[in-house]
C-alpha cells in the first residue's frame, strides 16, 4: 500500500474522534493547493486514503485536522492542527496519526 492515510484519537477518552474534518494540502505549490477533504468514520479514519495509491509521490504535504470543530471547550488549545510533512519515497506509505485532546496533540508515522 501506498499514499496517505490518517486516524484520530481523543487521549482524555482513549476513542476515535467520530466527523472531524481533514484535509489534505500539497503545500510545495503557492498558494497550497487542497487535494482532499473528508471526516473520520466510527474508527477515527477516514473511509479512503487522503491520497490513494494511484496518486502517490514525492513532495511536500500538510494534514489540517479540525480538532476545533470537536473540542468546543473554551480552554482549547488550537481550532486547526496543522501537520506538515515530506514524502520523500512515492512507494513508501504514510501513515500520519493525530492523538489529541483540548489541550494537547501529538502525530508519529505510523505504520
Amino acid at each position: 500500500m501506498t499514499g496517505i492515510t490518517t486516524h484520530v484519537l481523543d487521549i482524555t477518552t482513549g476513542r476515535p474522534l467520530v466527523g472531524l474534518k481533514v484535509d489534505l494540502y500539497d503545500v510545495a505549490t503557492t498558494p497550497p493547493t487542497r487535494l482532499n477533504s473528508t471526516r473520520t468514520n466510527a474508527d477515527g479514519r477516514t473511509d479512503a486514503p487522503m491520497l490513494p495509491a494511484a496518486s502517490a509521490r514525492t513532495g511536500q504535504f500538510e494534514l489540517q485536522f479540525h480538532v476545533g470543530d470537536h473540542f468546543k471547550a473554551a480552554d482549547a488549545l488550537s481550532d486547526v492542527v496543522p501537520v506538515r510533512f515530506a514524502i520523500a519515497d512515492a512507494a513508501q506509505h504514510y501513515h500520519v496519526p493525530m492523538l489529541c485532546a483540548p489541550w494537547f496533540f501529538s502525530t508519529y508515522r505510523g505504520s
